[in-house]
């Protein structure tokens, strides 16, 4: 029962993960707008939130001297993919405040960058760009004080990512993975075709982004990416 309850919080927090790293992907973008960025912050609120549930059901796990070697090793598995997810999550919060200080919402539109992802990139940009933009004055612009909020956020990351390893001291070359390369990827993808359904982030199932949409984002982030460095290297130069 222990054993599923930490499987289904780590697959939670990896659901929100990849969807706040979708999100990430549209800042600065022509889906850009005040709702996009409040989804941003309760998507990586909510990270953190099933972040911290996750940390304390493993570590008090870990901790117990009457483990069997069977599921010692089962939790040990469960721990390094936890890990490298807060990793994952760590390095989006961080790639989220350089561009939303690059790309603030007050910045005339057509510096915006043609991402390629407008007009129905999640549920959530969907619904954003049904509705007008709004105009914020400079010095009361509410993503300034949301970056303040993020960058606290990332060095709170940053600290449980470090408690993490002084507790529990799992070495990820000593775990053995227990399906081959891109199984967990092809199992997701055909229980979404047998039974699509949407992540939610809060308390009230709105949903966020569908499992389609979301690999979509995956394949083209590297390409978008580098369309980003590019848009704002013009920026800089004009």
């Amino acid at each position: 029962m222990l054993k599923e309850e930490c499987k289904a919080l780590l697959d939670a927090l990896n659901k929100v993960t990849a969807c706040y790293r979708h999100l990430v992907l549209t800042i600065g973008g022509t889906s850009d707008t005040q709702n996009l960025r409040e989804e941003l912050k309760k998507t990586r609120q909510k990270a953190q939130e099933l972040a911290v549930a996750n940390r304390n059901k493993l570590t008090n796990t870990l901790k117990d001297k009457s483990l069997s070697k069977e599921d010692k090793a089962e939790f040990e598995r469960l721990w390094v993919i936890f890990s490298t997810c807060m990793e994952i999550l760590e390095t989006d919060m961080r790639r989220a405040l350089e561009l939303g200080q690059e790309f603030p919402l007050n910045i005339p539109r057509k510096h915006l960058i043609q991402t390629g992802m407008s007009g129905g990139t999640s549920g959530v940009a969907a619904r954003a760009m049904s509705v007008q933009n709004m105009k914020y004055d400079a010095e009361h612009n509410i993503d300034v004080m949301d970056l303040k909020d993020l960058e606290n956020e990332i060095n709170q990351v940053d600290e449980m990512i470090y408690e993490m390893e002084m507790k529990v001291s799992v070495p990820q070359w000593t775990v053995e993975a227990k399906q081959n390369p891109g199984a967990e990827l092809k199992s997701a993808t055909s229980a979404g075709a047998s039974s699509p359904g949407v992540i939610s982030v809060d308390d009230h199932n709105k949903p966020v982004c569908d499992l389609s949409k979301l690999l979509a984002g995956v394949v083209f982030s590297s390409v978008l990416i580098l369309a980003i460095i590019l848009a704002v290297c013009v920026v800089k130069l004009s």
